[in-house]
């Protein structure tokens, strides 16, 4: 009877350890996809706007998103994205979310930088997070272009905060909130 206990634990603990191997893996796999969405979202940035690449070379840190959401009168959307200290070059892997209410409708992907201005504004937006209040939205992009409302800049918390439109089609005016936090999984 000891036999089969013991074999048992050890059963459960080899199938503890794999699963924690899997989701290791599973882990450097999700990271690098956000990495390699963000510096892709970056560069689109840079292209459309060439001078953004001094301003974020200069800033103390920054944050890149990507996100995809769906309204119709009511609206949401989440993402992730990683926050840079360039002091510490470390990452913060970030996730994003957004609900809106309004006459609204329609289908995008976007892209956000956050140029932060002040290491202080950094810090809080990693340890802290955000919640962002926006407005009306007129938007649309199809093939990495965008027009409309859905490429701009506003200046948040003491930071320019850019987007950029994918792809999509959004019309209407709303009133929405966004939130930014820690991914607890990718940290």
């Amino acid at each position: 009877m000891r036999f089969r206990t013991v074999l048992a634990l050890f059963a459960t603990a080899l199938a503890f350890c794999a699963t924690g191997t899997a989701w290791s893996a599973d882990k450097a796999s999700k990271q690098a996809e956000v990495r390699k969405a963000t510096a892709a979202a970056l560069e689109k940035f840079y292209k459309a706007e060439p001078k953004l690449k001094s301003e974020v070379a200069k800033a103390p840190g920054y944050a890149v998103f990507t996100s995809f959401g769906m309204s119709f009168l009511i609206g949401g959307s989440g993402g992730s994205g990683i926050a840079h200290d360039k002091a510490t070059k470390k990452d913060t892997f970030m996730s994003m979310a957004q609900a809106s209410a309004g006459v609204q409708a329609g289908i995008a992907q976007n892209d956000v930088l956050l140029v932060f201005k002040t290491e202080k504004a950094l810090k809080d937006f990693v340890d802290k997070g955000w919640e962002v209040g926006a407005g009306a939205t007129v938007s649309g992009g199809a093939g990495g272009k965008s027009a409309g409302g859905g490429g701009g800049e506003e200046f948040v918390n003491d930071a320019i905060y850019y987007t950029l439109t994918k792809r999509g089609l959004e019309i209407g005016g709303a009133v929405a909130g966004t939130k930014f936090w820690k991914d607890k999984d990718l940290n």
